[in-house]
């Protein structure tokens, strides 16, 4: 029975892995739909690269950050066989760290659609290496293995831990707000803005590519929410049916607030999405329609006010998306996770805006931390004749369509 119950653990956790995988297909596409044509190639080469650059750097530092864990042992004890404490049985430990991989590298795939269409290849690989190494780590060690007595303290001041079940701060606050402080540092887009302060919008290339982008996100996101639970025994349908319910708010309002527009009402999607990551287990469905419903609103409305008020150019509006969202989200459990909500409870409205905050902050300076000394030693973008010409063309050599192209 232990080993059918492990057996079935590991099968559990291993489907979750492929599922928030795959979602990685669906950053790629949903990029290579909202750049221009000739940057659809470095779109879908940036992400799959960031996923193996992401994969390395976690196995051998990151995972031992956050978990204290090292991979410097024989496979019999890797594998849960060799009698250790640490590796458990079938390899679970092993699909664990797959798992938390694909969490890890949503980092690098959320900041791409932010500096998209001018950066160089080259230092958003040294990025990538460098917050999925440590920057990411330190803040997902602190939330979801108790370093550093972070939980300790919220649960003594506030009656309650911080609460963040599947990531709404520990991965899409965190990738948004680094995202901002790159976006920053790295600058607008040649003629996105002009020089009289006048906006330039330029359209997406493909909205059937950024809407197969957006399903398979949400396809995927329930392996990312359910599947957080990382046994067999601890998945609740409550996490799925709340994931639902959050998708569909976001997509309601995003209709609405943004007047049918299908690059709003795709990424609602994924607005409700973030914001339901963090409570996902203690919300009742209501709250989690409501939770997902404003999401869809604050993502239409702070994707306009960043474009247009604030002129940065983050393509993607990942800011929006995964910072503004993801914060809401973390909020949102200390308020709709409440029994007198109708929620679980367990929570606190206090620890749940102090881990916020902490998330977000952290996560603004180490990226100015970041690209700021990579922009001042190597540099970050393409030149103006590279920019020009595209990405795909002066970083890769070839474009979307090769055949046609040479025609």
């Amino acid at each position: 029975m232990d080993q059918s119950q492990i057996g079935g653990d590991v099968f559990f956790v291993l489907l979750g892995a492929i599922l928030v995988f795959a979602m990685h297909g669906g950053f790629a596409f949903l990029e290579v739909g909202t750049v221009r044509h000739k940057n659809q190639v470095n779109a879908l080469v940036k992400i799959l690269v960031d996923f193996a650059l992401s994969t390395i750097s976690y196995f051998f530092v990151g995972f031992a950050v956050s978990y204290g864990v090292t991979f410097f042992v024989n496979a019999t004890i890797l594998s849960g066989s060799g009698g250790g404490e640490i590796f458990l049985p079938q390899g679970f430990t092993l699909v664990k760290f797959f798992f938390l991989t694909t969490f890890a590298a949503a980092i690098p795939a959320i900041i791409s659609g932010g500096i998209a269409e001018r950066m160089k290849f080259q230092p958003q690989c040294f990025a990538t290496v460098a917050l999925v190494a440590l920057v990411y780590p330190f803040f997902e060690g602190m939330v979801w293995n108790g370093n550093w007595g972070f939980q300790s303290v919220l649960e003594n001041a506030f009656g309650a831990p911080f609460h963040d079940f599947a990531g709404s701060i520990v991965v899409h606050a965190v990738g948004g707000w680094i995202a901002l402080s790159a976006v920053i540092v790295l600058g607008a887009r040649m003629g996105r803005y002009t020089e009289a302060g006048g906006s330039h919008p330029f359209p997406p290339s493909s909205i059937p590519w950024l809407a197969l982008g957006s399903w398979l996100l949400c396809i995927g996101w329930f392996g990312f929410n359910v599947m957080s639970a990382q046994s067999v025994g601890g998945a609740t349908g409550l996490v799925a049916l709340n994931s639902l319910m959050a998708m569909v708010g976001g997509i309601a309002v995003a209709v609405l607030a943004g007047r049918n527009d299908p690059g709003f009402v795709h990424n609602g999607a994924l607005a409700g999405l973030v914001a339901v990551c963090a409570g996902s287990d203690v919300f009742h469905p209501i709250g989690a329609l409501v939770v997902g419903g404003v999401a869809g609103f604050l993502f239409v409305k702070g994707f306009s006010w960043c474009q247009e008020k604030l002129k940065i150019d983050d393509v993607l509006g990942v800011w929006p998306l995964h910072g503004i969202c993801g914060v809401w989200g973390g909020i949102a459990c200390g308020i709709f996770g409440l029994e007198a909500l109708g929620g679980i409870g367990g929570v606190s409205l206090a620890s749940q805006i102090v881990g916020s905050v902490a998330g977000a902050a952290y996560a603004a300076v180490m990226g100015f931390v970041v690209y700021g000394l990579l922009d001042r030693t190597i540099g970050l973008r393409l030149s103006q004749e590279e920019e020009h010409r595209g990405a795909d063309l002066s970083i890769h050599r070839i474009g979307a369509n090769p055949e046609a192209e040479i025609r």
